[in-house]
């Protein structure tokens, strides 16, 4: 095993070890650069440095587009601060956070595709964290049954600064404000979030070799999954793990033929089809009717206010929510409108050019090469986990999913065609 693959891995099994004392938050940042600088280290020195740092490749083209893409996310951030007169001391905060977001969304892809990390190294590495969860997992259901508070306690790190205390506490569970049940958030800083990271987990889990850690991870990540009651969870689940595996059949002529046949029996099937769609959405919405609400309401105020006070640099920072959307600041619990109200259509672009480039990267890769599912299935539930959450400051929690991604793209470029300078250009036989 390389050193970066132990650096990778124990990081990785040791996340309930940190989540205990209130570090993760510091410790993914940390991991970024550090595996960043061994990165550019390599692909400076070469041949001198030692034979299990050195890189695999050039820097694909993918991630070059991922680092322009932060870069100007930064510069969206600076002149925002500028045009809203937010400080000198405001933009080095701001910067910071930048520094612990948005740039992990490309020191983690760029470290994936140029250190020697095998992805099965990561598979099996989360199977192991998956199997310390299942182990946990009986300890947190049974604590508010028992009367345990829920806060165990929030860590001192919390001077490093960060979006609030949430991201250094350490919880059993937490209760739902709308129904006074309890919900749990694992090692994540809310349940939404952990339900997510329980999808990656189930989707890491079908890519092990070894039986018993694909149990042991699909296990892990469906509990997480259902005690965060996180409902964008469950369809990220359905869909990330169903539609990866089913894009070969779009290379399949038989499947393109029924698939018309679906299509042509819609003129008699659609009404129904569409009222039961209908009354599907209705009720999952009503589910959780206060937080969709909330959530409608931010994105509303967040696009009215983008659109009217700072269109191309947005407002800098996040705005404070008044009692209508119960104090949530507006900017946040969605990426793209998020994106427009803080840094303006100039960020927005900065992360959804990348964002569709590399999505449909995966989907091509996933009609044709079976190691293109796993890299699909992350930018699913990527994509879906943008509609409802902030995806920056999740980052240091996903690092795993998106050093995969990088994994992926060299994976891409060693299966690719290579033709030699040298070999003579072939010549066209006779008719």
């Amino acid at each position: 095993m390389t050193l970066p693959e132990r650096i990778a891995s124990k990081t990785l099994v040791w996340t309930w070890g940190f989540y205990a004392f209130g570090s993760l938050y510091v410790v993914g940042p940390v991991l970024a650069w550090i595996l960043g600088a061994l990165a550019v280290l390599g692909l400076y020195l070469g041949p001198a440095m030692r034979e299990d740092l050195r890189p695999t490749g050039p820097i694909p083209a993918m991630i070059w587009l991922w680092i322009a893409g932060m870069s100007v996310m930064l510069v969206a951030l600076w002149v925002g601060h500028l045009d809203w007169n937010l400080g000198l001391k405001g933009t080095i905060k701001s910067s910071i956070g930048w520094a612990k977001g948005w740039a992990l969304l490309a020191l983690f892809p760029f470290a994936g595709a140029i250190l020697q990390i095998n992805r099965d190294v990561l598979i099996r590495a989360h199977c192991r964290l998956a199997l310390i969860t299942l182990i946990i997992t009986p300890v947190l259901f049974v604590a508010p049954m028992i009367g345990l508070p829920e806060r165990i306690f929030t860590s001192p790190l919390k001077a490093v600064g960060g979006p609030g205390p949430e991201y250094f506490t350490v919880y059993f569970y937490t209760l739902d404000p709308s129904t006074w049940t309890p919900r749990w958030q694992f090692y994540a800083p809310w349940s939404p979030f952990a339900g997510l990271l329980g999808v990656i987990m189930v989707l890491f889990a079908l890519e092990e070799k070894h039986r018993g850690w694909l149990i042991a991870g699909c296990l892990a990540g469906v509990a997480m999954i259902l005690l965060s009651k996180s409902r964008m969870s469950l369809v990220a689940l359905v869909v990330a793990s169903v539609a990866p595996r089913m894009m070969p059949l779009l290379l399949r002529t038989w499947a393109w033929m029924i698939g018309a046949a679906i299509v042509g029996s819609m003129a008699v099937f659609w009404t129904p089809l569409n009222n039961a769609i209908t009354r599907f959405w209705s009720a999952f919405k009503s589910s959780r009717a206060d937080s969709t609400r909330v959530r409608e309401t931010l994105q509303r105020i967040a696009h009215e206010r983008w659109e009217a006070e700072a269109f191309w640099f947005g407002h800098g920072k996040v705005a404070s929510g008044t009692h209508i959307v119960e104090y949530m600041p507006i900017g946040s619990h969605h990426t793209w409108w998020g994106l427009l109200f803080v840094k303006g259509l100039v960020g927005f672009l900065a992360m959804a050019v990348p964002f569709a480039v590399h999505l449909c990267i995966t989907l091509k890769d996933a009609a044709v090469h079976p190691q293109g599912r796993l890299p699909l299935g992350i930018m699913i539930v990527f994509l879906i986990l943008s509609m409802g959450e902030n995806i920056e400051i999740e980052a240091y929690l996903m690092w795993p999913a998106l050093m995969l991604l990088g994994i992926h793209l060299r994976e891409m470029a060693e299966r690719a065609p290579r033709i030699s300078p040298s070999a003579p250009a072939p010549q066209l036989q006779p008719a």
